[in-house]
């Protein structure tokens, strides 16, 4: 069997696995449960709107930032089913020692990780997709709402999503199972709590706090992604409606659409830290 039909089946495997996993109908509960509460939200605002298609200036301002709200609230459920399903899937396993029993046979480490990895991008992906246009489909059916560029946004949440998923990995090659999730969930909101910080400072004109922001986007670019994406679910009119830099001190408005520079270094990122999760995998007693 060639290493590339052996990496693939590992994901099917991993694939067909998470899908398995209690935390699939927990995901797909809090899933159900979102689109039902923001299905009537949006209807009770067209309903405030005096009809079902949004006529105002306000009322479209008001969709944008509540449809970025939710998007939120399915990124946050997606880092949390991947954080804690990746660190089961390969620490679980090797503490059990089902990974021994795979790897004694002529698998390579480095391709019994990358099938892991990609069966979990798949299923992490996955979810965001679906969960994604499921949203934006209720937005239009609701209040007539159609982002400007929703494929672009998905796209960005899903690769927000491979980002977390990637730390995740990293981590459950040194700690427990438990401790690499937890880890994982509470960078990826602290990266999101700093953003905020630095969308402040830059409203203000304080650079030292602005840097905040900057610097945590490099570190981790979950949120830096994510901010990409609101910027292609958000109205185009929206900005204008906080004046000259007034929007970025606003947490679920974007001021600017991502660079190809940082689309790049999201890239390397996971390119760098999949490789020191594969070094540090292929050191580790099994």
């Amino acid at each position: 069997m060639t290493s590339t039909r052996i990496v693939l089946t590992i994901a099917t495997l991993t694939l067909r696995e998470a899908s398995r996993r209690r935390v699939m109908l927990a995901l797909a509960a809090m899933t159900v449960v979102l689109l039902a509460l923001s299905g009537w939200g949006f209807s009770r605002l067209a309903a405030e709107s005096g009809g079902s298609a949004l006529t105002s200036g306000e009322a479209r301002l008001t969709a944008s930032i509540v449809l970025n709200l939710v998007m939120f609230g399915f990124s946050l459920i997606a880092a949390l089913g991947t954080a804690f399903l990746a660190g089961p899937t390969l620490a679980g396993e090797t503490e059990s020692g089902i990974a021994l029993s795979v790897l004694a046979r002529p698998v390579r480490r480095s391709a019994f990780l990358l099938g892991k990895w990609l069966g979990l991008v798949a299923f992490g992906s996955g979810f965001v997709l679906l969960a994604g246009l499921a949203q934006v489909l209720v937005v239009r059916a609701t209040v007539d709402y159609w982002p400007p560029a929703p494929a672009t946004a998905l796209a960005l949440l899903a690769a927000q999503t491979t980002v977390l998923l990637t730390l995740a990995v990293l981590l459950s090659t040194a700690v427990s199972p438990m401790a690499s999730g937890v880890v994982a969930v509470g960078l990826f909101c602290t990266t999101w709590v700093a953003g905020v910080v630095g969308g402040v400072g830059a409203s203000l004109g304080n650079e030292a706090v602005e840097r905040v922001g900057t610097v945590s986007r490099v570190l981790l670019p979950t949120d830096g992604l994510w901010r990409g994406a609101m910027h292609a679910l958000q109205d185009p009119s929206a900005l204008l409606q906080f004046g000259d830099g007034g929007g970025q001190a606003f947490p679920f408005l974007s001021v600017a659409p991502l660079t190809v520079g940082y689309l790049a270094w999201a890239a390397v990122w996971v390119a760098m830290v999949w490789g020191l999760a594969a070094a540090a995998f292929l050191r580790r007693d099994l």
